[in-house]
């Protein structure tokens, strides 16, 4: 069985769902490229997915270590290039809370 799915609804949204929980998430193609811009597109779920991984992987570390990240924010800027269209630069920044982490822990 797939762990996802994902339908073509016609007007360049896609339904995809997850199977295990089965969250909903739907993707509509930008502005700039045909699309809607009214929810995800798939470009911005890949810079989100990288994001998200990464913020993942900081949670785990704290956990197994004893370092409360809870709060921390993250901004994600993704710039398109053209000839093909494609992903050209993800930009991502994590806000760490306003707390005091060791010098070891920063680095980690």
């Amino acid at each position: 069985m797939a762990d996802i799915t994902a339908k073509y609804l016609g007007d360049l949204r896609v339904e995809c769902v997850h199977q295990q929980s089965g969250t909903v998430l739907v993707t509509d193609a930008p502005k700039d490229n045909n699309g809607k811009g009214e929810a995800f597109c798939p470009t911005d779920l890949c810079a989100t997915a990288l994001a998200a991984c990464a913020m993942t992987i900081i949670g785990i570390y704290g956990r197994n270590h004893g370092v409360d990240v809870t709060g921390t924010t993250i901004e994600i800027s993704k710039t398109m290039s053209a000839n093909p269209r494609r992903i050209g630069k993800i930009e991502i920044i994590f806000n760490m809370p306003d707390r005091e982490f060791s010098e070891k822990e920063k680095t980690m």
